[in-house]
């Protein structure tokens, strides 16, 4: 068996190992500290963009939603200054109607006030009168007795007018009512107030006179007969009336009436006639006012 060489003895000495500095373990800890605290920086900062860009993108948003807010705003404000406008004006209307309103409410006021005073002072009148109407009252039934026998000494007095005036038969024989013979019986029969009564004093002339409703020409006069002759225009027409003598009822009709008009003449002279016309009281209205009214 071959024996093998002894080698340690063609061995050189290994060399010594290579000395480190040594490292503190603190240094370590804060060099990992620090790479921590850097790499939390770095998240921190990619978060915040991140939300910085959300935030920026829901501000756009909003931004784009406030334009669209703002374009109706202006639109509303502009429908507003319209109507701002026509407020305006009628307001300025609406003003003149207060100031009108306020300047009547001054005058219902006052006339209020002096409706009040009116008032006190009719309650104080009627006060006045009711204490005279209370004194007065006793005198009033001693005039109302003293009317009551003036009515029945005038009515007393009428009846004895009636029996002093007569009645005749007229022209177109028909009984007439009562009639005067003179002036004084004329004024009786204007009292008895039963008909409208028309003195009258003819003389001859071209033309006619105005008789109350009528019209009356004198023609002709015969003084020693007591008789005279006449034209009765009425209606538009003439009629002739001849030979008429003294309180004869001279009869006739007229339009729209059918109560008989009369006309007597109770004097005859050399150139005139006097007498009176007798019209219903519901006959037509009358071209000249009675004598006795």
């Amino acid at each position: 068996m071959t024996e093998l060489p002894d080698l340690s003895q063609n061995r050189t000495a290994a060399p010594p190992p290579e000395s480190y500095p040594y490292t503190p373990r603190w240094v370590m800890i804060a060099f990992v500290v620090v790479l921590g605290l850097i790499g939390y920086l770095v998240y921190a900062l990619v978060q915040q963009k991140q939300q910085s860009s959300q935030a920026f993108d829901a501000a756009a948003r909003r931004a784009t939603v406030l334009s669209a807010e703002v374009d109706r705003t202006n639109a509303a404000i502009a429908d507003l200054k319209t109507q701002l406008q026509a407020t305006n004006q009628k307001l300025s209307l609406t003003e003149d109607e207060l100031a009108g309103a306020r300047s009547m409410a001054v005058e219902v006021r006052r006339d209020e006030k002096q409706q009040r005073a009116t008032s006190d002072a009719l309650r104080q009148q009627i006060g006045q009168v009711q204490q005279q109407t209370s004194t007065q009252f006793g005198q009033v039934s001693d005039e109302l007795n003293g009317t009551k026998n003036d009515v029945e000494a005038n009515r007393k007095d009428l009846e004895e007018t009636k029996s002093k005036l007569t009645t005749a038969i007229g022209d177109l024989g028909v009984q007439s009512g009562l009639i005067a013979r003179n002036h004084e019986e004329v004024e009786e029969l204007k009292r008895l107030n039963e008909r409208n009564i028309y003195e009258f004093k003819l003389s001859k002339q071209k033309l006619p006179q105005h008789v109350g409703p009528i019209q009356l020409l004198l023609r002709k006069i015969n003084t020693k007969r007591g008789t005279f002759t006449i034209d009765i225009i009425a209606d538009d027409k003439s009629v002739e009336r001849k030979d008429k003598t003294l309180e004869e009822p001279i009869q006739f009709y007229t339009r729209g009436t059918r109560t008989l008009e009369e006309i007597v003449v109770y004097e005859v002279q050399k150139n005139s006639i006097s007498g009176y016309l007798s019209t219903p009281k519901a006959g037509p209205p009358a071209t000249a006012n009675p004598t006795n009214q």
